[in-house]
């Protein structure tokens, strides 16, 4: 069987429809089918878009009448814990909605989607339910699927520790995976932790800048903390490891990278994932890694790679509509 890997969509149904249509999928009941392929969407269907719920109902009907499959993306995640009310804080909810520190920015990434729900309570808390059922990652015959960051050691925590069932956070552990703590140092330690585990899974993994250093990242926010390319074996370094603009790499230290954020892959199969706002030709990371996020959400193309059991991925397996 081949599996097309989607990348995120953000709204863009137009440009998903365009996609499935170009890759030979047509409506049939209600989804979107293939004759012999199965998509696969690597999370992160709402914000930023203008067609939040047409996106969801597009990819929620594939993957329930099995035209589909899906993972879990970061947006996900937020959209599940902004719903959520916190037990530890009366009034509050699990991503802040009133902190002064986070409250404003949660509120404006997420806005788009709460512009088409948050009048329809009913609605809302439905699509959130289906959000839950997604997994955090997926391992298929030949190929293995998560939203940003493949880490066999904290999924490997994650399943021994019960936590997940096939791979889906229980609800019972919510407040411990989405919590946002009030120091980011949290994620900085090779123990393993639920809100670490959530966090590099569909966020990536990211290290501290030094004191001084910062930079704004597509959204005009500050950041003091980068994120890094964990798929490459020779980024060994801070300086080269980290997914940042040129001129900001000259000033960061060319020190080797702190223990948590050092990961083995020892796995043959590819692996794919989107979360990455690439630009450009897409274009395979390694030979076992692919990237199918071209910033769709930004007005860059919707991608897909189309892989048919090839162990070594090639650039010609790329589609994309803009």
């Amino acid at each position: 069987m081949g599996y097309d890997v989607i990348g995120d969509i953000h709204g863009q149904a137009d440009k998903l429809e365009a996609l499935l249509q170009h890759m030979g999928y047509r409506p049939h009941d209600d989804a979107w089918r293939h004759p012999s392929r199965t998509a696969v969407f690597v999370g992160d269907f709402i914000d930023r878009g203008p067609h939040q719920l047409h996106t969801v109902r597009i990819a929620r009907n594939m993957v329930e009448s099995g035209a589909a499959l899906a993972v879990m993306g970061n947006h996900e995640l937020n959209a599940i814990a902004w719903h959520t009310p916190d037990p530890m804080h009366p009034g509050e909810y699990l991503r802040r909605h009133y902190s002064t520190r986070w409250g404003h920015k949660n509120r404006i990434q997420h806005q788009r989607f709460l512009d088409e729900v948050e009048h329809d309570p009913a609605q809302h808390a439905d699509l959130v339910a289906w959000f839950r059922t997604l997994p955090l990652w997926l391992e298929l015959p030949g190929i293995r699927v998560v939203h940003a960051c493949w880490h066999q050691g904290l999924m490997d925590w994650l399943t021994s520790t019960g936590y997940v069932e096939k791979g889906r956070l229980l609800q019972t552990v919510l407040p411990d995976a989405t919590r946002e703590p009030d120091d980011d140092s949290v994620t900085d330690t090779p123990e393993p932790s639920l809100f670490r585990a959530a966090e590099t899974l569909t966020k990536g993994l990211e290290i501290a800048l030094p004191d001084g250093v910062s930079y704004q990242d597509k959204d005009g926010i500050e950041r003091h903390r980068v994120r890094i390319h964990w798929w490459d074996r020779d980024a060994t370094t801070c300086r080269r490891a980290a997914l940042v603009q040129e001129q900001l790499r000259s000033r960061l230290p060319d020190t080797p990278l702190p223990a948590y954020a050092r990961i083995e892959d020892h796995d043959p199969r590819p692996v794919f994932f989107g979360h990455y706002w690439m630009t450009g030709q897409p274009h395979v990371l390694t030979p076992q890694a692919a990237c199918v996020d071209y910033s769709a959400g930004n007005g860059g193309p919707l991608v897909a790679y189309r892989w048919d059991g090839e162990a070594q991925l090639r650039d010609a397996h790329f589609c994309q509509v803009s």
